[in-house]
């Protein structure tokens, strides 16, 4: 395994890692909030330097439809980034306070709420896209193929999916996607692990979502080929 892609499955958890220590906004604080922020912000732009030989061959080459879901993906990805980005820096009360601009708050935190939480969805969907290339990188660490344990990391795929359903529903993620509520509620009575754990799971069913789908696209351009 070369440098650079080493730098770039560190960067790529760095980036899952902030995302979910991001939603928990309240429980962690405002300051903490707004310098995982920056942090994530910084890893993104990161990322897409990484990436840079992808995002230049965007104009070239065929597209099949696994391909411009992927396209599609970084472009929502980078639009919500910089709105998510530029509402935070207006809602700042601490690093960027001396930026706020009074009467847009409710405007500002409608945005900001609306992108991080289509931004967790895009992100976890890229990276099940991507999921591929971890299964194959984690099966490069065992010297033979082992069905039992092929067996019991799809049980575990299935049995963290099926806790995603119950956590998506649990934390109210579809009313804060579709903006029915405008204000995300938390308990601080509860431990943030917890809460954290739940972000998890959810992000591990669209993984799994993600995974699966571009495996079938993927298997459907392998039979069109053989045909």
């Amino acid at each position: 395994m070369n440098g650079k892609l080493v730098l770039k499955i560190i960067i790529d958890v760095c980036m899952t890692i902030c995302l979910l220590l991001l939603m928990p906004y309240s429980l962690l604080g405002e300051v903490a909030h707004e310098w995982i922020g920056i942090a994530m912000f910084v890893l993104f732009i990161v990322h897409h330097i990484l990436n840079r030989k992808w995002i230049t061959a965007m104009a070239k080459g065929k597209y099949t439809v696994i391909r411009a879901i992927q396209t599609v993906l970084v472009i929502v990805l980078l639009i919500l980034m910089i709105g998510s980005m530029a509402s935070g820096i207006l809602l700042s009360e601490n690093i960027f306070k001396a930026i706020r601009i009074h009467g847009i708050a409710m405007q500002a935190r409608q945005v900001h709420m609306f992108c991080a939480y289509w931004g967790f969805v895009c992100m976890s969907l890229h990276l099940g896209i991507h999921w591929n290339m971890i299964v194959v990188m984690v099966g490069r660490l065992f010297d033979k193929h082992s069905r039992i344990r092929s067996v019991l990391a799809k049980v575990l795929a299935f049995l963290a999916a099926g806790y995603g359903v119950y956590a998506f529903y649990r934390r109210q993620i579809l009313s804060y996607l579709f903006m029915q509520v405008h204000f995300v509620f938390y308990d601080y009575t509860e431990n943030v692990i917890w809460f954290i754990f739940d972000y998890v799971m959810a992000m591990s069913l669209i993984v799994f979502i993600g995974y699966y789908t571009s495996k079938l696209l993927r298997s459907k351009k392998t039979e069109k080929r053989g045909v």
